[in-house]
């Protein structure tokens, strides 16, 4: 509920960032809700992301955030800009489906749950080729799953196994990612636990790209080939269709251009944090 004018009896458009507000109204069209603490995160979270001047690095971003599996399924950018191309539907579309007891807003374990076997979310995104060797991905973990291989999100190029853009945990210990951002031939082991908390891969050239886990940069060299063009899964990988779904519980994902991880994870672990604080 956002603060009154006990003059005019409507709410204060003051300190309420415009695309925290143009969230909610997406939320409550889709039958959820945002409570004042989680509006007022995510307004914060907004205005740390233009400060930090990468709001145009984002062409599609969840937090997993606001009251009920409604309102978690409802992006908070889904572009550049608010005003600007948008990409993707207006929701994640819910595919096994995911029910309202797959999600927890706050809590040590907040975001929603995979059940490694038929939930994946589609988020209706593709790289493009312009964003061959300019993107990143992330996610923040909430909870891991220890068993059998899994992808966190993923796609490949028509299914043919040419070009991948994915994040996959390949053994039961959770101790290997195969990342492949953008599109390379071979297959490449990244050798850093997989853990609870922020993930991600970001590539701002041609030879190689940033693995971020565990609050930990590793540069891994690898040559581009073609563009992907499947559309981006959650809690599974595109291969032609989902595979290698996910138990894991997921708290945020986002797709776009490059940029600093280790900046991008401050602000969701922050955002992440304030939210909890406030739930009781």
């Amino acid at each position: 509920m956002s603060l009154m004018n006990p003059r005019l009896l409507r709410p204060l458009a003051s300190g309420v960032h415009p695309e925290a507000n143009a969230w909610r109204t997406a939320v409550v069209a889709n039958g959820g809700s945002v409570s004042a603490s989680t509006m007022k995160a995510v307004s914060t979270f907004c205005a740390a992301i233009d400060l930090a001047g990468i709001r145009d690095r984002f062409y599609r971003l969840n937090l997993f955030a606001g009251t009920g599996l409604n309102a978690c399924l409802v992006p908070l950018y889904r572009g550049q800009s608010r005003t600007g191309t948008q990409y993707g539907n207006t929701t994640d579309t819910n595919v096994g489906p995911f029910v309202s007891g797959d999600y927890a807003r706050g809590g040590a374990t907040p975001g929603l749950l995979g059940n490694g076997t038929s939930k994946y979310l589609n988020t209706n995104y593709a790289f493009t080729s312009t964003l061959q060797n300019n993107r990143h991905a992330a996610i923040r973990v909430s909870a891991l799953q220890l068993s059998a291989s899994h992808a966190y999100f993923g796609s490949s190029n028509a299914g043919s196994g040419s070009a991948f853009s994915q994040l996959v945990a390949a053994n039961a210990a959770e101790t290997f990612l195969i990342s492949r951002l953008a599109d390379e031939t071979g297959n490449t082991s990244a050798t850093a636990n997989n853990v609870v908390g922020f993930q991600g891969l970001s590539r701002s050239g041609s030879a190689s790209y940033i693995r971020r886990a565990n609050q930990t940069d590793q540069t891994i060299t690898q040559a581009s080939v073609s563009a992907n063009d499947n559309n981006m899964f959650l809690f599974a990988r595109n291969f032609g269709g989902p595979s290698l779904y996910t138990s894991a519980r997921l708290a945020f994902y986002s797709f776009g251009e490059s940029l600093s991880l280790s900046l991008l994870d401050a602000r969701v672990s922050a955002l992440i944090a304030a939210i909890g604080a406030a739930i009781p």
